[in-house]
C-alpha cells in the first residue's frame, strides 16, 4: 500500500511540476497592462494551429480580428510571450525607426537537425548584416537586367510547353507548371545551371523543391518535435528530414564552388558571390565560413526564389480564371507593350502599370509569408504608449490580417487591382502593405520576385486564357499544415488560346 501510495505522490508531484513551469509565465502580459487571449496549460494560445484546425495564416487572423482595435495585444506560444503590433506607426517603428532594436527574428537555428538553417532569413544581426550588405550586388537593378535575357529563355520554354499542353484539352495544374518556370530561372539566373523543368518532369531540383514543401506524418512529426521539444529536436530532427535533400545542395554548391575556382570562372550570379565570399573570408570578420553557411544561402535563395515566386504566380491566374474582365484587361496591355513575335524587353515589363497592380492585389491578398517575426535586443517601451517589453520578447506584424482587413481595405475578398493605383496607394498607410516586409530586413530578393513573376504571367497570358474548371478550389482552401500560404489541391485551370 505504501509503494502506490509512493508512486501515487510523485505523479502528483510530476503533474503540478509541469503545470507549474508551463504557467509560470501566463500572468507576463497581464501585469504590463497589455490585453490579451487567456492562454491554456501546454499550448498557450497556439492550439488551433498547433493541432492544425488552423492554418497560422487562419490562426493569426483569427486572434487579430478580436483585437485589431488594440495597438498591441499579447499571445503565447506555449508558454513564450508574444507581442503582437497592430498599429502601423508602431509597425513603422519596429521594421525602420528602431530597427537596431529589432534587427534579429530570434529564431533558433537547429545546426545538427537542419545543417543548412543559416539562412539570411534566420540568421543572428551579428552574422546577417555582413552576408546581406555581400550578397546584396546580386540583386541590383542592373545585375537583374544582366539576368533577363536568362529569365526569357525560361519563359520560352514555358510558352512551347503552354503550347503542348493546351492541345490535350485537360486542365493544368497552374502552380506546379509555374514552379517549374520558377526553378528553371532560379538554376540559370542563381545557379548557372540549365535546368529545362519543362522537358524533364524529374528535374533533381524540381524533385528536392517538392521534397521541402511536401506534407507527410514525417512533416507533421518534424514540425511538432521542433515546436514543443527544441531540445530534442536538435538532438534527433536530422532524422526526421526529407531525404537526401541536405547533402544534394551542399554537394552541388560545393562541387560548383570548386569548380569555378580551379577553372578561373567567372558568370555574374549567386553562386561567383559564394565563391567569392570562400576566396576572401577577411571580408566577413569573425565569421566562421563554413560549407554549410555558404550553402545556406544558396538553398534559401532557391526555396525562396522558386516557391514564393510560383505561389504568387498560381494565386493571380487563380483569380484571373474568376475575374474575365480583370484578365482580358491585363492581357490587352501586355499585347500593347508587347506584340506578338517580339523580344519582351526589361522596360516594356517595367512600363505594365496594370500588370504591377494584378501583382500587389495577388500579394495582398493572398500573402505568402502570414507574419514577420521580430525580436527586441533590449527593453523597449512603444512610442506614445506605457507598454514595455524587456529584452529578448518576440514580436509578430500580422501581415495577413492586415492585408485583409476591410478597414484598410474594403471588401477585402473582392480580387480589385484599382486598389494599387498611384493615388490609392498614397491615402493608405505605407504599412499596410508588407509582402515582402519593409525597412533593412525587407526581402533581399524582392526585385528579383517581381520580376520572374512578372515574365512568368505575361508568357502565360499573352497568347492563353485560363477559366475555371471542375478541379478548380472553389472557395479558397489553404493548406494547414505549411506555414507559407498554400493553396489546398493546387490551382487546376483550363488553359485555352487566346483570341
Amino acid at each position: 500500500m505504501e509503494d502506490y501510495f509512493v508512486i501515487l505522490s510523485l505523479i502528483v508531484i510530476t503533474l503540478l511540476t509541469l503545470y507549474y513551469y508551463f504557467t509560470l509565465n501566463f500572468d507576463f502580459w497581464k501585469i504590463r497592462g497589455v490585453p490579451g487571449p487567456k492562454p491554456v496549460i501546454f499550448f498557450g494560445n497556439v492550439k488551433d494551429w498547433a493541432t492544425r484546425k488552423l492554418s497560422i495564416s487562419q490562426f493569426v487572423a483569427k486572434i487579430y480580428n478580436e483585437y485589431k482595435h488594440e495597438p498591441v495585444f499579447g499571445i503565447f506560444q506555449r508558454y513564450t510571450p508574444v507581442l503582437i503590433v497592430n498599429d502601423l506607426n508602431l509597425i513603422k517603428d519596429v521594421l525602420i525607426r528602431d530597427f537596431s532594436v529589432f534587427a534579429g527574428r530570434g529564431l533558433y537555428i537547429f545546426k545538427k537537425a537542419e545543417p543548412l538553417s543559416e539562412h539570411l532569413f534566420q540568421l543572428e544581426p551579428e552574422r546577417w548584416r555582413p552576408i546581406r550588405s555581400k550578397l546584396s550586388p546580386v540583386f541590383t537593378s542592373g545585375r537583374l537586367k544582366e539576368m533577363f535575357p536568362l529569365i526569357i529563355e525560361c519563359a520560352e520554354h514555358l510558352e512551347e510547353y503552354l503550347d503542348k499542353t493546351v492541345k490535350n484539352g485537360e486542365p493544368i495544374e497552374c502552380r506546379e507548371v509555374a514552379a517549374r518556370f520558377t526553378t528553371d530561372v532560379i538554376g540559370s539566373c542563381a545557379f548557372g545551371m540549365n535546368m529545362n523543368s519543362f522537358k524533364d518532369e524529374n528535374n533533381i531540383f524540381r524533385l528536392m523543391g517538392r521534397k521541402v514543401f511536401h506534407t507527410c506524418a514525417q512533416q507533421e512529426v518534424r514540425d511538432v518535435c521542433r515546436e514543443f521539444m527544441p531540445y530534442l529536436y536538435d538532438t534527433v530532427g536530422h532524422t526526421l528530414q526529407p531525404t537526401g535533400v541536405y547533402k544534394f545542395f551542399t554537394d552541388t554548391i560545393v562541387d560548383a564552388i570548386n569548380y569555378r575556382i580551379e577553372n578561373n570562372v567567372f558568370r555574374p550570379d549567386f553562386v561567383h558571390m559564394l565563391k567569392h565570399l570562400k576566396q576572401h573570408p577577411d571580408e566577413l570578420e569573425n565569421i566562421e565560413l563554413t560549407d554549410s553557411l555558404l550553402t545556406s544561402q544558396a538553398y534559401i535563395f532557391f526555396l525562396a526564389g522558386f516557391e514564393t515566386s510560383s505561389s504568387t504566380m498560381g494565386f493571380a491566374l487563380y483569380e484571373l480564371a474568376q475575374n474575365h474582365h480583370i484578365q482580358e484587361k491585363l492581357r490587352a496591355e501586355i499585347r500593347e507593350h508587347s506584340p506578338e513575335n517580339s523580344q519582351l524587353t526589361y522596360k516594356q515589363v517595367k512600363g505594365m502599370k496594370y500588370l504591377e497592380m494584378v501583382f500587389r492585389e495577388t500579394l495582398r491578398k493572398y500573402s505568402i509569408l502570414p507574419v514577420l517575426i521580430r525580436q527586441a535586443a533590449e527593453d523597449y517601451t512603444f512610442r506614445g504608449t506605457k507598454i514595455t517589453i524587456p529584452k529578448n520578447t518576440s514580436v509578430w506584424i500580422p501581415i495577413y490580417p492586415l492585408q485583409n482587413d476591410p478597414d484598410i481595405y474594403p471588401d477585402p475578398d473582392k480580387f480589385d487591382p484599382e486598389r494599387f493605383t498611384d493615388e490609392a496607394i498614397a491615402k493608405r498607410h505605407p504599412m499596410s502593405f508588407l509582402s515582402f516586409g519593409d525597412g533593412p530586413r525587407n526581402c533581399i530578393g524582392a526585385r528579383f520576385a517581381h520580376y520572374q513573376s512578372k515574365i512568368g504571367l505575361i508568357t502565360f497570358l499573352r497568347n492563353h486564357k485560363v477559366d475555371i474548371c471542375e478541379k478548380t478550389t472553389i472557395p479558397f482552401e489553404t493548406v494547414k499544415q505549411l506555414f507559407l500560404l498554400t493553396i489546398k489541391e493546387g490551382v487546376h485551370l483550363s488553359v485555352t488560346k487566346a483570341p
